[in-house]
């Protein structure tokens, strides 16, 4: 009797802890009313369009020119958790996200949760455009819309054990889903106010710039001081002042700019989509995201 006993309360404690799990990883959704009124102003959309490199994962690898704005999905981000296939995010209705409704969008974008209701793996930076108000959302999703639908399904994810377990992202949204700024600024400063805002949101910079933990969160402790490459190939630049001390404002702008360092070097790897992207911005926000990294914290190389 004492034994089943024990099998009982062992299979009620089971039950429990499966239920809790359940409970702690439902996906968040919206509904249509938790939009505001608002009038899509496209110039805003394709500033953020820009800003968040949105060409830089999801056009063709390599795409250049126009090609950029062909968001057609297929690239691989190759991880310590497995592969990720960027998807095609064209106005294509059949493989892109020509279907989805606005509240769709909004909801993939701030929560990370598909259209039926999934978590989406963080290498979708929804923790930095979690940060984001809805309008300006609004805005990026109408600008999407003008791009070309292009029919082309991307594959899926192929990911190692448990981290094929999607539901599981729910435990991790608990843990480093937080739309809070990171940076303590001036805040009297607009335009470390603006800097801030387009770094650690909609430019989801800490996303390649900030060391993560084992289950691939943020260290907030670092923050933009230089993390391994997400491709596996080497380091991303610390680009605080303790690794880009020497640069002023109007250097950090004229490599936004031109694409050329200080010392006339120019920017490599993955950064040279990023630097075009910049370059398309209002100088203003190029400005912007100058005074905001000089205004971090002093820390050394993290990585």
């Amino acid at each position: 009797m004492a034994f089943r006993g024990f099998l009982m309360t062992a299979a009620a404690l089971v039950v429990a802890a499966g239920a809790g799990f359940w409970y702690l990883t439902t996906p968040e959704r919206y509904a249509a009313v938790d939009l505001p009124a608002h009038e899509p102003d496209l110039a805003n959309g394709e500033r953020l369009f820009w800003v968040g490199g949105c060409g830089s994962c999801h056009a063709a690898p390599d795409a250049r020119g126009d090609d950029k704005v062909r968001l057609v999905g297929g690239l691989v981000l190759k991880t310590p958790f497995g592969d990720f296939v960027v998807p095609n995010i064209s106005p294509d209705p059949a493989t892109g996200i020509g279907g989805w409704s606005t509240t769709d969008f909004v909801q993939a974008m701030r929560l990370g949760v598909s259209p039926d209701g999934r978590h989406y793996y963080p290498a979708f930076p929804y923790a930095s455009y979690a940060r984001m108000p809805i309008e300006d959302l609004l805005d990026l999703e109408a600008y999407l819309r003008t791009l070309p639908a292009v029919e082309n399904t991307a594959g899926d994810h192929d990911l190692s054990f448990p981290f094929g377990i999607r539901r599981g992202i729910g435990l991790w949204k608990l843990l480093y889903l937080d739309a809070a700024w990171v940076a303590e600024i001036d805040e009297g400063d607009p335009a470390q106010v603006l800097g801030r805002y387009l770094v650690e949101g909609p430019g989801h910079c800490g996303e390649c710039h900030t060391a993560r933990d084992a289950i691939g969160g943020p260290d907030q402790s670092v923050w933009l001081a230089g993390a391994e490459a997400p491709e596996g190939d080497g380091n991303v630049p610390n680009i605080t002042p303790g690794g880009i001390g020497d640069w002023s404002a109007s250097d950090i702008v004229y490599a936004f700019e031109s694409g050329f360092k200080p010392d006339y070097d120019t920017l490599g790897g993955s950064m040279t989509s990023v630097q075009d992207n910049l370059s398309r911005l209002p100088r203003e926000d190029r400005e912007a995201i100058a005074a905001y990294l000089l205004a971090l914290p002093d820390r050394p190389d993290a990585y």
